[in-house]
Protein backbone atom coordinates (compact mmCIF):
# COMPACT_ATOMS: atom_id res chain seq x y z
CA UNK A 1 0.00 0.00 0.00
CA UNK A 2 2.88 2.28 0.93
CA UNK A 3 4.35 1.82 -2.55
CA UNK A 4 1.30 2.22 -4.17
CA UNK A 5 1.07 5.56 -2.64
CA UNK A 6 4.16 6.63 -3.45
CA UNK A 7 3.92 5.99 -6.96
CA UNK A 8 0.64 8.44 -6.89
CA UNK A 9 2.36 10.61 -5.24
CA UNK A 10 5.06 11.05 -7.93
CA UNK A 11 3.22 11.08 -10.66
CA UNK A 12 1.20 13.32 -9.40
CA UNK A 13 3.73 15.45 -8.88
CA UNK A 14 5.12 14.62 -11.99
CA UNK A 15 1.98 16.31 -13.65
CA UNK A 16 1.67 19.46 -11.87
CA UNK A 17 5.18 20.07 -12.78
CA UNK A 18 4.45 19.69 -16.05
CA UNK A 19 1.45 21.62 -16.17
CA UNK A 20 3.33 24.66 -14.21
CA UNK A 21 6.05 24.39 -17.04
CA UNK A 22 3.05 24.51 -19.74
CA UNK A 23 0.82 26.52 -18.27
CA UNK A 24 1.38 30.42 -19.58
CA UNK A 25 0.81 28.97 -22.87
CA UNK A 26 -1.95 26.11 -22.75
CA UNK A 27 -3.59 26.20 -19.35
CA UNK A 28 -5.88 23.12 -17.96
CA UNK A 29 -9.25 22.63 -19.75
CA UNK A 30 -12.74 21.33 -18.05
CA UNK A 31 -15.32 20.31 -19.82
CA UNK A 32 -18.94 17.86 -20.37
CA UNK A 33 -19.41 15.11 -22.76
CA UNK A 34 -21.56 12.91 -23.57
CA UNK A 35 -22.85 10.42 -26.51
CA UNK A 36 -23.90 7.38 -27.76
CA UNK A 37 -22.59 3.31 -27.11
CA UNK A 38 -23.20 0.68 -28.80
CA UNK A 39 -21.90 -2.15 -26.72
CA UNK A 40 -22.08 -6.37 -26.63
CA UNK A 41 -20.28 -8.54 -24.42
CA UNK A 42 -17.69 -11.21 -26.09
CA UNK A 43 -17.63 -15.02 -25.63
CA UNK A 44 -21.25 -15.77 -26.28
CA UNK A 45 -24.07 -15.32 -28.48
CA UNK A 46 -24.82 -11.71 -27.73
CA UNK A 47 -26.02 -8.63 -30.22
CA UNK A 48 -25.38 -5.19 -30.11
CA UNK A 49 -27.52 -2.57 -27.40
CA UNK A 50 -27.21 1.11 -27.85
CA UNK A 51 -27.07 3.17 -24.87
CA UNK A 52 -25.40 6.21 -23.85
CA UNK A 53 -22.46 7.81 -21.82
CA UNK A 54 -22.06 11.70 -20.01
CA UNK A 55 -19.50 13.08 -17.74
CA UNK A 56 -16.85 15.11 -17.06
CA UNK A 57 -13.35 15.45 -18.39
CA UNK A 58 -10.18 17.15 -17.30
CA UNK A 59 -7.77 18.17 -20.42
CA UNK A 60 -4.19 18.57 -18.81
CA UNK A 61 -0.84 19.08 -21.03
CA UNK A 62 1.65 17.65 -20.55
CA UNK A 63 3.90 18.70 -23.52
CA UNK A 64 3.58 20.58 -26.56
CA UNK A 65 1.73 17.84 -28.41
CA UNK A 66 0.65 15.44 -25.27
CA UNK A 67 -2.17 15.58 -22.87
CA UNK A 68 -3.44 13.38 -20.06
CA UNK A 69 -7.01 13.58 -19.87
CA UNK A 70 -9.08 11.69 -17.17
CA UNK A 71 -12.67 11.71 -17.51
CA UNK A 72 -15.40 10.62 -15.05
CA UNK A 73 -18.90 9.56 -16.98
CA UNK A 74 -21.90 7.21 -16.42
CA UNK A 75 -21.43 4.12 -19.03
CA UNK A 76 -24.50 2.35 -20.15
CA UNK A 77 -23.54 -1.03 -21.63
CA UNK A 78 -25.01 -4.48 -22.04
CA UNK A 79 -26.31 -6.83 -24.64
CA UNK A 80 -28.95 -8.39 -26.49
CA UNK A 81 -29.09 -12.15 -26.28
CA UNK A 82 -28.85 -13.92 -30.10
CA UNK A 83 -32.05 -15.94 -30.45
CA UNK A 84 -34.21 -14.90 -27.48
CA UNK A 85 -36.33 -11.90 -28.53
CA UNK A 86 -36.72 -9.24 -26.16
CA UNK A 87 -33.84 -10.62 -23.77
CA UNK A 88 -31.52 -7.78 -22.52
CA UNK A 89 -28.25 -7.30 -20.28
CA UNK A 90 -28.61 -3.42 -19.32
CA UNK A 91 -24.93 -3.11 -16.71
CA UNK A 92 -24.36 0.73 -15.54
CA UNK A 93 -21.48 1.92 -14.59
CA UNK A 94 -19.77 4.82 -13.35
CA UNK A 95 -16.05 4.87 -15.98
CA UNK A 96 -13.03 6.75 -15.21
CA UNK A 97 -10.96 6.49 -18.63
CA UNK A 98 -7.59 8.03 -18.28
CA UNK A 99 -6.75 8.59 -21.60
CA UNK A 100 -3.29 9.78 -23.13
CA UNK A 101 -3.74 12.55 -25.57
CA UNK A 102 -1.33 12.91 -29.10
CA UNK A 103 -2.52 16.49 -30.65
CA UNK A 104 -1.93 15.69 -33.96
CA UNK A 105 -3.21 19.43 -34.82
CA UNK A 106 -4.39 22.12 -32.38
CA UNK A 107 -7.92 20.81 -33.68
CA UNK A 108 -7.37 16.91 -34.11
CA UNK A 109 -6.19 14.58 -31.63
CA UNK A 110 -5.67 10.64 -31.04
CA UNK A 111 -6.05 8.74 -27.60
CA UNK A 112 -5.24 5.61 -25.80
CA UNK A 113 -4.96 4.65 -22.23
CA UNK A 114 -7.14 2.10 -19.74
CA UNK A 115 -10.77 2.68 -18.41
CA UNK A 116 -11.38 1.43 -14.71
CA UNK A 117 -15.17 1.10 -14.33
CA UNK A 118 -17.43 0.47 -11.40
CA UNK A 119 -20.46 -1.53 -11.36
CA UNK A 120 -23.43 0.22 -9.99
CA UNK A 121 -26.43 -1.19 -11.72
CA UNK A 122 -26.80 -4.48 -13.60
CA UNK A 123 -30.48 -6.44 -14.70
CA UNK A 124 -31.52 -8.97 -17.08
CA UNK A 125 -34.52 -7.61 -18.98
CA UNK A 126 -36.81 -9.64 -20.54
CA UNK A 127 -39.94 -7.76 -22.31
CA UNK A 128 -41.41 -6.13 -19.35
CA UNK A 129 -39.89 -7.97 -16.42
CA UNK A 130 -36.65 -7.35 -15.29
CA UNK A 131 -34.49 -8.95 -12.26
CA UNK A 132 -31.36 -7.76 -10.81
CA UNK A 133 -28.58 -9.52 -11.64
CA UNK A 134 -25.10 -8.37 -9.23
CA UNK A 135 -25.27 -11.79 -8.07
CA UNK A 136 -24.00 -12.45 -11.31
CA UNK A 137 -21.91 -9.58 -12.66
CA UNK A 138 -18.69 -8.72 -10.99
CA UNK A 139 -18.47 -5.32 -9.27
CA UNK A 140 -15.19 -4.18 -11.19
CA UNK A 141 -14.29 -3.86 -15.34
CA UNK A 142 -11.02 -2.98 -16.93
CA UNK A 143 -11.09 -2.05 -20.17
CA UNK A 144 -8.29 -0.80 -22.51
CA UNK A 145 -9.85 2.71 -24.90
CA UNK A 146 -8.09 3.79 -28.29
CA UNK A 147 -9.97 6.73 -30.02
CA UNK A 148 -9.52 10.10 -31.59
CA UNK A 149 -11.41 13.59 -31.74
CA UNK A 150 -11.41 17.16 -33.67
CA UNK A 151 -12.45 20.22 -32.10
CA UNK A 152 -14.48 22.41 -34.55
CA UNK A 153 -13.93 25.62 -32.34
CA UNK A 154 -11.92 25.89 -28.97
CA UNK A 155 -14.87 24.81 -27.71
CA UNK A 156 -16.57 22.21 -29.22
CA UNK A 157 -15.86 19.10 -30.79
CA UNK A 158 -16.50 16.02 -31.61
CA UNK A 159 -14.86 12.61 -30.46
CA UNK A 160 -14.90 8.17 -31.44
CA UNK A 161 -13.74 6.07 -28.83
CA UNK A 162 -13.53 2.03 -28.70
CA UNK A 163 -13.01 0.41 -25.48
CA UNK A 164 -11.97 -3.24 -25.25
CA UNK A 165 -12.47 -5.12 -22.30
CA UNK A 166 -9.93 -6.96 -20.27
CA UNK A 167 -11.74 -8.53 -17.61
CA UNK A 168 -14.58 -11.07 -17.82
CA UNK A 169 -17.49 -9.34 -16.03
CA UNK A 170 -19.09 -12.73 -14.44
CA UNK A 171 -18.74 -13.48 -11.19
CA UNK A 172 -18.13 -17.50 -10.45
CA UNK A 173 -21.08 -19.02 -9.33
CA UNK A 174 -21.14 -22.83 -8.36
CA UNK A 175 -17.49 -23.32 -9.43
CA UNK A 176 -18.55 -22.09 -13.02
CA UNK A 177 -16.77 -19.23 -14.26
CA UNK A 178 -18.67 -17.67 -17.26
CA UNK A 179 -16.61 -15.81 -19.98
CA UNK A 180 -17.22 -12.09 -21.46
CA UNK A 181 -15.89 -8.97 -21.59
CA UNK A 182 -17.70 -5.73 -22.37
CA UNK A 183 -16.72 -3.72 -25.55
CA UNK A 184 -18.26 -0.82 -26.75
CA UNK A 185 -18.27 1.67 -29.25
CA UNK A 186 -18.50 5.33 -28.39
CA UNK A 187 -19.27 8.67 -30.41
CA UNK A 188 -20.41 11.97 -28.77
CA UNK A 189 -19.88 16.03 -28.35
CA UNK A 190 -17.54 17.54 -26.17
CA UNK A 191 -17.99 20.88 -24.96
CA UNK A 192 -14.82 22.86 -22.80
CA UNK A 193 -15.24 25.37 -20.93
Amino acid sequence: MKKLLLGLAIATSSLVWAQEKTQSSTPLKYGVKAGLNVSTISGGDSKAKVGFYGGLFLNAPIASNFSLQPEVLYNGLGAKADGFQDLKVNLSYISVPVMFQYNATPNFYLEAGPQFSFLIDSKFKYQSVSVKANDYIKGFDFGIGIGAGYFFTPNIGINARYVAGVTDIGKKVEGDQPEGKNNVFQVGLAYKF
